[in-house]
């Protein structure tokens, strides 16, 4: 059995639209048949392929034996930058998803915390997102905080709920970037055309990133930016809407390719309350490899 929670960023998406993305190995009339068959429930409850999700909606899918899916425990490296009773918070590197999809299985940092912290990891997301209380894209780095029990994932998901978490990036942008502060707030939803693709939309959801420039380069800019919001892929999204797309961000129209091929993405800065206290927990962690690489292109080619 697989189980999954809508979150506020697939509310609003039909049923078998939500498990097509999940689960990309199963076809649309696959996902169909077994909905209609009852072996998937909402909340415990039946319903029709076409049911709108709601945020916090339970979703449970059931497999034939043959096609079970278990989420092995792997070990693989983890840099953990803070450890209490009840959390953690890890430096996800670059290329690492952040949970298993149906596809996807291995390699992923729940097979990490799995292998890490065993059974100890909270689980109202379902097993695929073990211990994940939010995530980053696969090809963005930096921090990201983890439960390991229900307890300290409602207190740290109440905080992220109410926007009381504050968290920053650290991104290298195409082209030079206008102003040197700005409030971007731009309603982002699906894109109309492009399933796995987020957009600036009409009826999206109410967005806000704070840009600050920390440094200027002659087709580049160094950027800070503090979420207010988290919607999926929200700076990505912001960034491109405003023509300056993160560096190497080829999905939003990045390009660079000089010093890395990677996404010049990086959480570098959190700052919440530490569950069942009043201790505020900051940590920061400096510019990752590929922002230092960069750099020191963009500076060394200014030079020239």
């Amino acid at each position: 059995m697989i189980t999954l929670t809508v979150d506020e960023n697939n509310e609003g998406k039909r049923l078998d639209t939500f498990l097509s993305d999940e689960c990309e190995n199963l076809s649309r009339s696959k996902i169909q048949a077994l909905i209609k068959s009852g072996d998937v429930k909402i909340n415990g409850c039946d319903k029709k392929p076409s049911y709108t999700l709601r945020e916090n909606d339970v979703i449970t899918l059931t497999l034939p034996e043959s096609e079970e899916i278990r989420i092995e425990p792997e070990n693989i490296p983890l840099e953990i930058v803070y450890e209490d009773d009840n959390m953690a918070v890890v430096n996800k590197p670059s290329g690492m998803l952040t949970h298993p999809t149906i596809q996807e299985r291995s390699g992923t940092l729940v097979n990490a915390l799995l292998y890490k912290f065993s059974d100890n990891l909270s689980d109202i997301n379902g097993d695929f997102r073990r211990g994940i209380l939010h995530r980053l894209d696969r090809n963005t780095s930096g921090l990201l905080m983890i439960a390991k029990n229900n307890a300290a994932h409602e207190f740290l998901a109440e905080q992220i709920k109410k926007h009381t978490i504050e968290k920053k990036y650290h991104a290298i942008v195409n082209g030079n970037y206008k102003e040197d502060f700005e409030i971007l707030e731009f309603p982002i939803g699906r894109h109309p055309k492009i399933t796995h693709k987020m957009a600036v939309v009409p009826d999206g959801k109410p967005s806000k990133t704070i840009v600050k420039v920390l440094e200027r380069f002659k087709d580049a800019t160094y950027l800070e930016l503090t979420l207010i919001t988290g919607r999926t892929h929200q700076i990505r999204v912001h960034l491109s809407h405003q023509k300056h797309p993160v560096y190497n961000d080829t999905l939003y129209g990045g390009t660079g390719k000089a010093a890395t091929e990677e996404q010049v993405l990086q959480s570098y800065y959190l700052k919440f309350t530490k569950p069942f206290s009043d201790e505020i927990i900051e940590i920061e962690i400096p510019p990752d490899e590929k922002i230092e690489k960069v750099l020191n292109y963009l500076k060394n080619k200014s030079k020239g």
